[in-house]
């Protein structure tokens, strides 16, 4: 068995028989429009991001069999400390990881690349975690990727309670029934501004979706 195949493996047991088990059972996912995550051809998937939780919970929302496709952009500060925790998160989690020293490269290369490469590539616009449940604004590097691939397809995905279950700074996992809800593609339209505004626009629509109702 060659080292490819042995990291898919490894991947294949991470996702399908520990990070999924762990948050059905801990957490109780409740996902609307699964549907809508088929990879039917390179995609951006943009979410909401709150807590460490949300790389596990978007990258348990495939397939098995379609995770060696799947990229998520993470910070290398964070996920590459060390050696092994470096080897262990973009081999087996499958991050980009996305240097933010500003030592005058472009970020956002390893991206480009990886959507040259043929993966699909799973983003936060946001940047980095904010205060549990609340939505930052958010920044133009996704526009800027899709500029770059008008053909790619970004796919909103917002997520609901993950940052009360692991909150910024926390260790301790909080059982709490989080929620996710995934929205309709947004396509390049030739303007950054217009296409922040529909992202932030479905981010608000898909929240509104899943907060809970008043009875009357």
């Amino acid at each position: 068995m060659n080292k490819n195949r042995i990291i898919a493996v490894m991947r294949f047991i991470f996702y399908g028989f520990i990070v999924r088990p762990v948050l059905l059972i801990i957490l109780g996912l409740n996902v609307r429009h699964l549907n809508r995550m088929k990879i039917r051809k390179l995609r951006l998937i943009a979410a909401n991001h709150n807590s460490h939780l949300d790389t596990m919970v978007i990258m348990s929302l495939f397939k098995l069999r379609d995770l060696p496709k799947i990229k998520v952009v993470a910070a290398k500060d964070y996920f590459c400390k060390t050696p092994l925790l470096a080897w262990f998160s973009i081999n087996i989690i499958g991050i980009i990881p996305i240097d933010r020293s500003g030592n005058g490269k472009d970020p956002l290369q390893p991206v480009m690349q990886a959507l040259e490469d043929g993966y699909t590539v799973v983003i936060f616009p946001e940047g980095s975690r904010g205060d549990p449940e609340k939505l930052k604004p958010l920044k133009y590097g996704v526009a800027k990727i899709v500029e770059s691939n008008p053909e790619i397809d970004i796919i909103p995905v917002f997520m609901y309670g993950l940052g009360k279950s692991l909150p910024k700074g926390e260790a301790l996992l909080v059982p709490f029934v989080c929620e996710v809800n995934i929205g309709n593609p947004i396509v390049w339209e030739g303007d950054r501004t217009k296409l922040i505004d529909e992202l932030g626009e479905s981010f608000d629509n898909l929240k509104q979706e899943i907060e809970p109702k008043e009875w009357f």
